[in-house]
Formats: structure tokens, C-alpha cells, sequence
């Protein structure tokens, strides 16, 4: 609760927190808009494959040329400025900088830059999310081993969804369920670039006016940036996951309780304590009103009749019954609260989310029918999207990670809808990719937490 109160302090005492961006597009840069505003910090490196791209966002985001004329990690912080970089490598093995903040977007780099930074003893807050899905049980170990702090990044749902269960926790609630929203219909898993802004609701004009990145954005609307998410809060909190994928039940604010309660009660969990994601739209396409599309959740129980009535006394959100409350958040802002964890890491060594099992996977599945020296194309592409599984369901069946369905040659044909196995295709063995997840899988597979 006073994490601004020590952020003063450090100004106070001018000894802000260091830190080093990776990766300045769209998070990082709406991430960057609010350091000048934020006490106690200080952005001593960038590093990006792109620089100059990088200044056009700074001086996008409102920073002024003369704050990024740093040539060196030393020199930025003898005048304050800010030094940016191609050299990942250089930032993070940098002694003056405190925590890395890794914003790529690409999962097998990302990872690499999370291994390398534990090995200097930096802190990470990953916005990558996509490779806290693939492989967040082992960065979270390797982090431990390296007595430093792995976590989620605020802002990003998955934070505040944990941020929310940890809530419910705290204050003696039973989790029934936690999620997200999201766009759905059944049909969107089939989505790819050239057809995504029509289902994501803009105009090919809209898209191109605004620099919109068409596989980044199909990655949400078919589904793998849902199921991605969910993985990571099921990995945090040990909550289970569908056993064959989410459902996406279509409802408004209001009836977020009513449904995320089990099948014996009228709703639509396997059981109690599980993740899920609502949608906002009806079967039919028709808009909910008062959706929560772009927030998080969390459903709990009253244990008891007197809790129950306090529910009522209090008008909490129940269901019919009133012993299930949500608790809601309609909007998340992304980049914007990044700050939180990069705080709560600091100054608490707490995280803001981080992997405590091995709970939930994210499996390639085919959007077509995918024949013999077909090239799968990734998260958001032509040819596979992420469908959600039980961890020991998707070791069982060697389900091919949906990290690692890039670039890859399909060696044997899979239908529509069908999850792909580490037989269906050549993998190359040999990369760093590859090695780190087999690691993982031989770290975990053997105590894989099965469903309560």
C-alpha cells in the first residue's frame, strides 16, 4: 500500500531503482510515457534493435531529445540520461542496472534475455507473456537459484488477475474462478491475418492508419493470446484450466458469477477453482452490454450463511443464490503499470505474478488442414493458434508447444482442430529454444499438479 511513499524516499535520497528496458515498441513505449512522472526510478538503458525507432517513441511518448544522450550505462547515470543500445547483452550484464524490464514480444528472445539477466543478478519483470507460457515454471526456479526475482508484469491481465486472486486469498475467500474477458466467437480460432480486422471490428484502412500489426492483433482474436494468458495465471496460482480448452461463455458483468460457478450449480466449471475467459459477444454475434472485454475478474465463495448475508447487506455482486461474488476490474492499461512491478520488485522483492507449478500449457492447433512440408507460421498466423490444456494432458500426448511453432516443417498430415504433437513435425533439437523447453518438461512433467 505504499509503494509510492518509498519511490519518494529513493528520490529523497537519490538512490532511484536502475533499470534497463529491452524492447521499445508499443508496451514499452506506453511504459516509457510514464517514467519522467515516476519518483524514485531511472531509466539508465534502452536496448533495441532499432535505436532510432526507439527515439521516434521517446519523443512520441513526450521525452526530449537531450535525455537520451547518454553514450554509456556509466554516463547516464553521472547526468541523469538515458543510454540506448542495440547490446542487449551490454545492458544486462551491466552492474549499475538493478532490474531488467524485458518487452520484446518474442518469446525464444525474451527467454534468453530472462536466463542471461539471472546470471548477472538482475531482477526481471517480463511483459513477454508469451514466454512466461512456454516456459515460466523454469524461469521461475532458475530466478530462485539466482536469488533474484522473477515476475509478470502489471498492467498485462495476467498480473491483475493474480493480483486479484491474491486478493480473494488474503481476505479468506475460496477462488471459484478467474479470467479475463475477450471477443469471442467459435470461429475466430480459424482467423488469420488477412481476415482479422474484419472479426477484430476495423477496417483495413483503420489498421494500416494506426501501424496495427495484423498477426500480433490475430494472436488475440483467434484465441492463443487468451489461452496464453490463462496458462501464466494458472502457473501463478494453481488454479486448474478446462480440460479441453476454454469455453469462452458469453456474459455481461452481471452474470459473471451466475456462470462462472460449476455445471452442478448452474454454471459452466469443471469444478471449482479454475480459470476462464468471457466473452463479449452472444452465440448470435450480438454485443453484450456493459461487457468486460478488456478487464479481469475474480469469482469467490461464502463458505458461510453469515458471510452470505453480508454479501446481501453490503449489496455485493452475487449470483441468484448470493453466495458467489465478483469482484472486477473492467479495463487494464497495459503498459501504463508496468511501474507497480517494477516497485513491488525493488522495494518489497515481492513479484506481481510469478509461476509457482506447473499447471497449464499452451498447444499448437491446426487452423486448416496442415499437410506434409507445410511451414508452420506462429502465434497469430496462417496455420496454427494456442488452445489451452492441462499440463500433464499435453505431456502426456507430446504436445508441441505453440513457442516453438515457428518456422517449423509439418512432417505428417493434421487436421482442422487437431493439436499438434512433437511427431507431427521436424524440430530442430539443436537450438537453445528447444533445449530450454525439454529442460523444463524433465524439470516438471514428473510432479505435474493434476486437477483437484
Amino acid at each position: 500500500m505504499n509503494l509510492y511513499t518509498k519511490l519518494q524516499q529513493r528520490a529523497a535520497d537519490n538512490k532511484p531503482i536502475r533499470i534497463g528496458l529491452i524492447g521499445a515498441g508499443k508496451f514499452g513505449s506506453m511504459y516509457l510515457a510514464q517514467i519522467p512522472r515516476t519518483p524514485g526510478v531511472h531509466l539508465v538503458a534502452i536496448a533495441d534493435l532499432s535505436p532510432d525507432t526507439a527515439r521516434v517513441n521517446l519523443a512520441r511518448v513526450g521525452w526530449k531529445p537531450e535525455m537520451t544522450q547518454a553514450k554509456t550505462a556509466q554516463e547516464a547515470i553521472k547526468t541523469g540520461a538515458t543510454w540506448i543500445t542495440e547490446d542487449w547483452q551490454a545492458v544486462v550484464s551491466n552492474p549499475l542496472i538493478d532490474i531488467i524490464v524485458e518487452c520484446t514480444g518474442n518469446p525464444i528472445a525474451a527467454v534468453e534475455h530472462c536466463l542471461k539477466a539471472f546470471a548477472y543478478g538482475k531482477h526481471v519483470v517480463n511483459v513477454t507473456v508469451e514466454a512466461d507460457a512456454f516456459c515460466g515454471p523454469l524461469l521461475a526456479r532458475k530466478a530462485a537459484e539466482a536469488g533474484v526475482v522473477y515476475s509478470l508484469a502489471f498492467g498485462d491481465q495476467p498480473a491483475l488477475i493474480c493480483d486479484l486472486v491474491d486478493w480473494a486469498r488474503t481476505c479468506g475467500f475460496p477462488v471459484v474462478a478467474a479470467g479475463r474477458g475477450h471477443k469471442w466467437l467459435p470461429h475466430f480460432s480459424e482467423s488469420t491475418p488477412e481476415t482479422v480486422w474484419e472479426n477484430y471490428g476495423l477496417t483495413p484502412e483503420q489498421a494500416v492508419r494506426g501501424g496495427l500489426n495484423p498477426k500480433m492483433f490475430n494472436s488475440f482474436l483467434d484465441g492463443s493470446k487468451p489461452s496464453i494468458e490463462s496458462t501464466a495465471v494458472a502457473n501463478a496460482t494453481g488454479l486448474t484450466v478446462p480440460s479441453n480448452g476454454l469455453l469462452y461463455p458469453p456474459a455481461s458483468v452481471e452474470d459473471i458469477p451466475f456462470v462462472t460457478r460449476p455445471i452442478s450449480e448452474g454454471g459452466v466449471l469443471e469444478r471449482k477453482g479454475m480459470v476462464e475467459v468471457i466473452s463479449s459477444l452472444e452465440a448470435n454475434g450480438r454485443k453484450i452490454p456493459y461487457d468486460i472485454r478488456m478487464g479481469v475478474w475474480v469469482t469467490v465463495e461464502a463458505e458461510t450463511d453469515y458471510i452470505k448475508n453480508c454479501f446481501e447487506e453490503y449489496n455485493a455482486h452475487t449470483d441468484p443464490s448470493g453466495r458467489y461474488f465478483t469482484l472486477y476490474k473492467r479495463w487494464h492499461l497495459i503498459g501504463l503499470e508496468v511501474g507497480v512491478s517494477v516497485a513491488s520488485v525493488a522495494l518489497r522483492g515481492e513479484p506481481t505474478g510469478v509461476a509457482t507449478c506447473w499447471n497449464a500449457d499452451v498447444v499448437a492447433t491446426a487452423k486448416r488442414d496442415l499437410q506434409p512440408g507445410d511451414m508452420l507460421d506462429g502465434e497469430g498466423g496462417y496455420t496454427v493458434w494456442g488452445k489451452l490444456l492441462p499440463a500433464d494432458t499435453s505431456v502426456k500426448m507430446g504436445g508441441l508447444p505453440l513457442g516453438l511453432a515457428h518456422n517449423v516443417k509439418v512432417v505428417r498430415g493434421v487436421k482442422k482442430g487437431q493439436s499438434l504433437t512433437w511427431s507431427d513435425v521436424a524440430m530442430d533439437t539443436s537450438t537453445s529454444a528447444y533445449k530450454v523447453r525439454n529442460e523444463m518438461e524433465n524439470m516438471f512433467a514428473p510432479v505435474v499438479k493434476k486437477a483437484a
